[in-house]
């Protein structure tokens, strides 16, 4: 069972390299679409004016889905690379197939979705700019790949 407080706590420590640590946390909406990330002039959800930033999003989490970033991934095509940015940085050289399955054009925030209500998460990735209005989350498939292995042991090192 994930203690989601100290699990916020311990991603938002260490997520300076490559996020906001105050704009590090996604609202996502139940269809996957990304909400606003500012947490500090979030309104409702029964936050009150001295409430943490770890209170603040434990009380939006009651009701929305939340994504907590632990990294940011960039690919390269031409020598079929992933380049994990995240507390520590990883080069993993991918197979074409892992390199065809996981590949973005853009750079891509992984982590978390915590389902509201809950400590059940998904590993997945967002848009790193939630400006765009097409910006949502997706799931990335487990698989037996480097690439998801090593997603998921960083992403596991980070959970409480």
């Amino acid at each position: 069972m994930m203690n989601i407080k100290e699990t916020i706590k311990n991603i938002r420590a260490s997520c300076n390299n490559y996020v906001d640590p105050d704009l590090f946390a996604f609202i996502i909406d139940d269809d996957f679409h990304m909400g606003t990330n500012n947490i500090s002039e979030i309104e409702g959800y029964g936050i009150n004016d001295n409430d943490s930033y770890e209170e603040r999003l434990l009380k939006i989490h009651e009701r929305e889905n939340i994504f907590l970033p632990v990294g940011m991934m960039t690919f390269m095509p031409i020598i079929n690379e992933c380049d994990l940015f995240c507390e520590k940085d990883y080069n993993l050289k991918l197979t074409q197939e892992e390199f065809d399955e996981n590949a973005d054009e853009e750079e891509k925030l992984f982590g978390i979705l915590i389902k509201k209500g809950s400590d059940d998460y998904i590993i997945g990735k967002t848009d790193v700019c939630n400006c765009s209005i097409d910006a949502s989350f997706e799931k990335i498939e487990k698989s037996e790949s480097e690439f998801y292995e090593k997603i998921e042991k960083i992403i596991s090192e980070k959970i409480i």
